[in-house]
């Protein structure tokens, strides 16, 4: 772990809701995953319902423990193969000042470890365009292994666009 920057994953605060409000309304700042701009009232309205802690989606805050600053955050969202194997699909979106730290990769093994402590699922899986390298290696790094190109599986900057599909299941190693 680097020890300049550890981290911890932390339940969602009504103070959290002004930086999901700006991913939804600064084009860009999330990065390649801008799809215009998102209702400003969403994250208000969400956190409300549960706090963003809901039985088939939600997000954690990932906080720098230095100085308690947040960097961003991982979600989580249920899906089901075959209609009966429940896996979980991760994402996570870091604030720009963060990036390249070393945070992102462990922000996620972090949620694949608590993902599988708290739930049964033997799969979890996230998903990245071709062109982010960055998020390939974030990936790998935190234990997941590259499934296939998943074709034409986004709608982004007016066309469709391919995916690559990772996964970690449940018996790989944590590299935590």
């Amino acid at each position: 772990m680097d020890h300049d920057n550890p981290i911890r994953l932390r339940p969602v605060i009504e103070d959290d809701l002004a930086m999901f409000r700006r991913f939804l309304t600064e084009p860009f700042l999330i990065g390649r995953d801008w799809f215009g701009f998102r209702d400003a009232q969403g994250p208000a309205r969400r956190f409300a319902t549960d706090g963003y802690l809901g039985e088939d989606n939600g997000r954690l805050i990932v906080e720098v423990e230095r100085d308690r600053a947040v960097a961003g955050f991982v979600s989580y969202m249920s899906g089901v193969y075959g209609g009966a194997a429940r896996y979980w699909e991760i994402g996570i979106a870091l604030l720009p000042d963060w990036r390249g730290l070393g945070i992102g990769w462990r922000a996620q093994a972090m949620l694949c470890d608590y993902l599988f402590s708290h739930t049964p699922a033997q799969r979890v899986q996230a998903g990245t365009q071709p062109e982010n390298v960055a998020e390939q290696r974030s990936l790998t790094k935190a234990g997941f292994q590259l499934e296939g190109v998943v074709r034409a599986c986004e709608f982004r900057a007016g066309q469709w666009r391919d995916g690559y599909l990772y996964s970690r299941l449940r018996d790989d190693p944590s590299p935590l």
